[in-house]
């Protein structure tokens, strides 16, 4: 197969990897608009694989022509570009043949997208928003929870973080993906369910703690996103459906200041001669004094609620030093990567709209992450057991 990856960033780079290493895959094709960045990427890549699979090129990703005629040459495609280039790669990628995954985010693109979904079955494409680790690993092992628990479940609970090994105050976090992407989980209202209807609350709400055997005590709250697909295909076999995103305690009250502030606002204010969205000006100082290099850590837990027991999955991994890869690429990247290869090699049959908690095959999914060295966990308990699971 011959595989496309939009985006030579952390993620791209991580999933081009991935790609190369195996050995159903020909060909990779990075694509990236800055020319030192994909360069690098490349080289990199190739040496990390032993072997000189990926090829890089110049692409706007925003040029809907190039990125058609050089999808046209790929079997499959995916996106590692921020969530607004999300719905025109999905209508090029239709148009072209090409099978279609990105790693989404923004339940508005995902909406957009599934739109194309009978002209993409028509012309014997699959296209899977929302891939990666939550939505996209989470989605696909909540739809195994719920196989495995016959069906129906009183609650579908989703917590996950991506954390720095060795936290710094103030705000004990480090940038380990888009900055775009961790903003639009912060302003963006979450979709849940709740008695079961669908409903959207506010984001960075409804704070509670968070323990895990192994692990200081953490802060979960409401963040955008990450729920996917989960509350539609689910409503009516589950009564309470959400997601919560994991942080270092401290946390919540400091980026729900600067919400409360509007500081997220990407509404344009003009201060003196200069015109300036305050999302900008945050995004910039996030960047700035939230980078960094450190190891990484990443925790997911999905809990199925039912029959006076908690069936659940957990997956704790960790940076790479070996491939200097963070975990958040590893759990973010390679799903993803996984899922784009199924749909290509017919693994994954569905065509048109893939929704991961239904169309993907579980098994198969979970053997792939095992053999990249990403440990998936199952644990089922009484409800008066503490949810918790040793990693």
């Amino acid at each position: 197969m011959r595989l496309l990856v939009i985006g030579a960033g952390m993620m791209g780079s991580a999933a081009a990897y991935d790609m190369a290493t195996q050995p159903g895959v020909e060909a990779v094709t990075l694509a990236d608009s800055d020319k030192k960045r994909l360069q690098d990427a490349v080289k990199r890549v190739n040496k990390l694989a032993g072997a000189k699979k990926v090829r890089g090129i110049e692409l706007d990703a925003a040029r809907e022509d190039a990125v058609r005629k050089l999808m046209k040459r790929h079997d499959g495609a995916l996106s590692c570009v921020p969530y607004f280039f999300n719905v025109k790669l999905c209508k090029a990628a239709t148009e072209a043949g090409c099978h279609f995954a990105d790693l989404g985010g923004n339940n508005t693109v995902v909406k957009k997208e599934f739109e194309f979904a009978k002209k993409a079955a028509k012309n014997g494409v699959a296209i899977a928003p929302d891939c990666g680790l939550s939505p996209g690993m989470a989605s696909v092992l909540a739809g195994e929870l719920m196989r495995r628990v016959g069906g129906k479940a009183d609650a579908l609970k989703i917590y996950v973080g991506g954390l720095p090994q060795s936290p710094k105050p103030p705000f004990n976090y480090q940038l380990v993906f888009s900055v775009e992407g961790l903003i639009n989980e912060y302003v963006e209202p979450a979709k849940v369910l709740r008695g079961g209807k669908i409903m959207t609350i506010e984001p960075l709400s409804e704070l509670e703690t968070f323990d895990i055997e192994g692990f200081p005590r953490l802060e979960a709250f409401h963040t955008s996103g990450g729920t996917s697909t989960l509350p539609e295909t689910f409503q009516g076999k589950v009564g309470e459906c959400f997601e919560k995103t994991l942080r270092y305690p401290g946390h919540l009250p400091l980026v729900r200041g600067l919400y409360d502030l509007g500081l997220f606002s990407s509404e344009k204010r003009k201060i003196g001669k200069v015109e300036i969205a305050p999302r900008a000006l945050t995004s910039s100082l996030i960047c700035e004094k939230m980078a960094g290099d450190g190891p990484d850590l990443v925790i997911l837990r999905v809990e199925a609620h039912a029959g006076g027991r908690i069936s659940s999955f957990t997956v704790f991994d960790n940076y790479d030093p070996k491939t200097k890869m963070t975990a958040m690429m590893r759990t973010t990247a390679w799903p993803a990567s996984i899922v784009l290869q199924m749909m290509v090699s017919g693994e994954i049959t569905k065509r048109g709209g893939v929704h991961q908690e239904l169309d993907v095959p579980a098994d198969q999914f979970i053997d792939e992450l095992t053999k990249r060295g990403i440990e998936v966990r199952f644990s089922t308990e009484s409800t008066g057991v503490k949810a918790a699971t040793s990693v």
